[in-house]
């Protein structure tokens, strides 16, 4: 058995999912709104700048955090970037899954605190 073999099933098994079908029809959606698009990509952006200040330490204070949540909200009442969220949230709950099914078959080696 070639793990790498195994790691390609797996990949191509994720894009051709549901979840994933679900993601590009709602971006399709989404593009073809500019004033959609627009407040996706600014909230990604936001959201990006706030995720690279964290990694480095700099922690946002409440306000921004609470302002990126409102925008969050916001953005969800538009039904193509709801759909678009709920399909990037099923899928991250996929992929975090299969990661513990992964980490989970390794626990023999470092014992429970894995």
């Amino acid at each position: 058995m070639n793990i790498y073999d195994k790691a390609h099933d797996l990949a191509k098994a994720l894009k051709e999912s549901t979840e994933v079908e679900e993601i590009t029809s709602a971006m399709k959606l989404i593009d073809a709104d500019p004033e959609a698009k627009r407040m996706l990509d600014n909230f990604r952006g936001k959201q990006m700048d706030m995720q690279q200040r964290m990694m480095s330490g700099d922690m946002p204070d409440q306000e921004e955090m609470e302002k990126l949540e409102k925008l969050f909200e916001v953005l969800s009442m538009n039904l193509s970037i709801r759909r678009l969220f709920d399909a990037e949230q099923r899928l991250s709950v996929i992929i975090e899954d299969v990661n513990k099914i992964i980490t989970g078959s390794m626990q023999h080696l470092y014992g429970p605190s894995m």
